[in-house]
Order: C-alpha cells, then sequence, then structure tokens
C-alpha cells in the first residue's frame, strides 16, 4: 500500500470491485463488481488481499463481508489471465485468496447465483458462509484440463471429506446452496430476499462479543486445523489461560452476575 493509512488505501478506486465502510454499522464490504458474473481478474486477487488487510487494520471495522453485486457471486476467474500470467504471479494466487483467513476479524462470504472457480475459494477462505437458494457451488477447472489452485480442493477436503471433494473436483460438479448447507459448506441457506438481512443479522451478533476472544478463537481454530488432538487441547489451554487475565473477562463476568449487556473493548 502506497497510501499513509488504510482509510486512505480503502477510499482509493478499485477495479472489479468496491469498498463500502460503515463505521456506524463497524461493517465494511468488499462487492465484487463486473458484471454480469463478477468475474474476478488476475491483478484483482492481489489488490482484494490489501483491501482485506487494510480492512483488518481499521478501527471502525469489527466485521468483512465478502459480496457480489447483481444475481451472481463470480462465475470465477479471468480464463484468458491465467495463460498470460507469469509464473511468479501465479505462485501467489493461492497467498491472495487467503486474505480472508489470515484476517484477525470475522469475514463473511455472502454467495448467491453463480460461486465458481475463485469467488468459491475466497469464499471457502471465509469463516462463514450465507448460501442464497439460488446459489451454485463449483470447482470446474477439471473443464479446462486444470485443477483449482489457490487453495479450493483443500480448504473443501477440510470441511466435506475425500470423497465428496472428488465428486466436486475431479467431476467439476454444482451443488446447491441447500446441499452446501446439508454438507457442512454453507453456514446457512436462506431464501434469496432474505440474504441481507441474515448478513446483517449475523454483522450484529458477531459485533456482539469480545474482539480480543473471538480473535482469539479464529486463530485458534485455524491453527488447530492441523494440529493433533493432543496438541489443539493445549493450545486452546494456553489461549484460554490468557484470556483470563483480560479486561474483557472481567467485564464479561461482572455483566453476567449484575444481569446486564456487557461492553466489550478488545483488550
Amino acid at each position: 500500500m502506497n497510501q499513509h493509512s488504510p482509510q486512505d488505501f480503502l477510499a482509493s478506486e478499485f477495479d472489479g470491485f468496491e469498498v463500502h465502510v460503515d463505521t456506524d454499522r463497524e461493517r465494511a464490504d468488499i462487492v465484487l463488481k463486473r458484471p454480469p458474473l463478477n468475474v474476478i481478474s488476475m491483478p484483482q486477487r492481489e489488490a482484494m488481499r490489501q483491501v482485506f488487510e487494510a480492512l483488518d487494520a481499521h478501527d471502525g471495522v469489527r466485521v468483512i463481508v465478502l459480496r457480489g453485486e447483481g444475481e451472481h457471486f463470480s462465475s470465477g476467474g479471468d480464463i484468458k489471465g491465467f495463460l498470460e500470467a507469469s509464473p511468479e504471479h501465479v505462485s501467489k494466487l493461492a497467498w491472495n485468496v487467503a486474505a480472508p483467513a489470515r484476517c484477525e476479524k470475522p469475514v463473511i462470504a455472502v454467495n448467491r447465483g453463480y460461486t465458481f472457480g475463485v469467488g468459491f475459494e475466497f469464499s471457502l477462505a471465509c469463516d462463514f458462509r450465507i448460501a442464497s437458494e439460488t446459489t451454485l457451488y463449483a470447482l470446474p477447472e477439471q473443464n479446462l484440463g486444470q485443477i483449482p489452485g489457490s487453495g479450493g480442493s483443500a480448504r473443501l477436503q477440510k470441511i466435506i471429506g475425500i470423497t465428496r471433494t472428488k465428486h466436486m473436483v475431479m467431476r467439476a460438479k454444482r451443488i446447491s446452496g441447500a446441499q452446501a448447507l446439508e454438507w457442512g459448506i454453507a453456514t446457512e441457506c436462506v431464501a434469496d430476499d432474505q440474504l441481507e438481512g441474515a448478513t446483517q443479522s449475523l454483522v450484529d451478533e458477531l459485533r456482539r462479543f469480545s474482539p480480543l476472544a473471538q480473535r482469539t478463537a479464529k486463530k485458534l481454530i485455524n491453527d488447530n486445523e492441523d494440529a493433533p488432538l493432543s496438541v489443539a487441547i493445549e493450545m486452546e489451554g494456553h489461549c484460554y489461560s490468557r484470556l483470563r487475565s483480560s479486561n474483557d473477562f472481567r467485564e464479561g463476568v461482572e455483566a453476567f452476575h449484575a444481569k446486564r449487556k456487557a461492553v466489550f473493548r478488545g483488550e
């Protein structure tokens, strides 16, 4: 980022997407905007990574939302761009797409219509996926003689297992939002006209909790994904111990006993 602050950078114009920050609701939206299918270009992936990092550093933002404008989230990447990109550029794709997972703040993907390829991979890197009943998820790279290259098959296998991942990746199969909910890919599946309401409801729910406890939980769960059970339990205990001395934990306990709403400050 060349600018001096996250706010300066976020005020820039971006190719293929927009950024909206609403500090009153402590919400920031990254909106894919390349109609009609919101195709994600190669340079756009790096710009989106920088935006995720800037929003993570923004004091007025508690929750980040990734969504698309129109009836489709994204049909995937710019196919021609794959052939034109340098090997060095391509080698950074997975790092850029993993930006939502590296954010300390909660990230929600809001999916409707086509959610294919890198659009699906970005969504899989988010913490929560709210799907519309119109959503179709797919990793169709086999149709191009290729495989997912930004963490798609790897993240998917962690969520749904080897058999279902082979069904989706090796056969380039599409699954609906309802099927994704049943398989554990989607957090929620709602009617299309309820998508924004469900999103704001989740944003408000997440804002209620301690920012400190929340980012601790996110990092712990992500880091423990590949850890043996004994190590995961040990790490959970260390994190629990650290949070016991936090002001937020004290506030939570005092508010519970006083039967009042806790006011968390993230410290």
